[in-house]
């Protein structure tokens, strides 16, 4: 009995340290795990699916929001792990160090300083978000926003009906990692508990770089699942904090001042005005 408990023990470490490698079944040496054979690299060399194309004209109603994945929460796991990379295979990626490598391999090219796109940054702009180098008593200190110090997502989207197919859709837009500031990391004399948007990622532009990177699949690790599957499926976890209105797109938290409670309440009377409105469209 204890025999058989170590083996079965040793064999989930393993396929949680080698997890979904190419070739694992095949492989007579170590070397050749994870090198993919000629047929798989040509089933694996896909896209992501394309969106349809949508008129405007048959958009009879939509509505832009903002909403707040926080990493808190389980379900939101495996956009925020793994934290550490060195003892683990190289396909096991967070989301912050996905779109951190597709910006310095410049395969993300569409970032912004915010979430209505109005100016675009550089890769020093963006270093200059991330990574704070300060001098003390002659010693140089650095210091860098890391995935463990991101504590969520800060995405953009759109809700809208489309009155040619019948159906209420959601588009995602954009994305932000959630960081604290990197001027005040390290300092003890600053208690600043506030999370900034570091750089907001316009989606469509991310897709095939969100698309080859796969995530852990805990209920079967040979079937890995992208980041733009989770994405689109919108399986994640999200609070909404503000919305579009005339009162210049103001958050939640302006107008419903120092009660998390009543922000939490008034967040979901948003998203259940936003299902009903699939509902109010049809006549009965």
């Amino acid at each position: 009995m204890f025999k058989n408990c170590l083996i079965v023990f040793f064999a989930l470490t393993v396929s949680g340290s080698i997890h979904a490698q190419a070739n694992l079944l095949n492989s007579k040496k170590v070397a050749q795990i994870g090198k993919k054979t000629k047929q798989r690299s040509i089933s694996d060399n896909d896209t992501p699916i394309p969106y349809g194309y949508v008129d405007d004209r048959d958009v009879l109603w939509s509505k832009v929001v903002w909403e707040f994945v926080d990493f808190n929460q389980k379900i939101n796991f495996p956009y925020y792990f793994p934290t550490d990379t060195t003892n683990i295979s190289s396909d096991r990626r967070s989301l912050f160090d996905t779109l951190i490598k597709g910006i310095k391999q410049g395969k993300i090219e569409e970032v912004y300083s915010d979430s209505f796109f109005t100016s675009k940054i550089t890769q020093s702009e963006i270093d200059s978000r991330l990574i704070n180098i300060r001098d003390e008593n002659g010693y140089k200190d650095t210091f860098n926003i890391q995935t463990e110090d991101v504590e969520g997502f800060m995405i953009k989207g759109i809700w809208y009906f489309d009155k040619r197919q019948g159906e209420l859709k959601y588009r995602l837009l954009a994305l932000a990692p959630m960081g604290k500031d990197v001027q005040t990391l390290g300092v003890s004399e600053i208690d600043d508990e506030n999370l900034y948007e570091l750089f907001w990622v316009f989606y469509p532009s991310a897709r095939n770089i969100l698309h080859k990177s796969k995530i852990f699949n805990p209920k079967n690790t040979m079937q890995s699942i992208s980041f733009d599957h989770l994405l689109n499926a919108r399986r994640f976890s999200a609070t909404i904090v503000r919305e579009e209105n005339i009162y210049g797109n103001r958050a939640i938290s302006d107008y419903v001042r120092g009660n998390s409670l009543f922000q939490l309440l008034e967040a979901n009377k948003i998203k259940e005005e936003i299902r009903n409105k699939e509902m109010d469209m049809w006549n009965y």
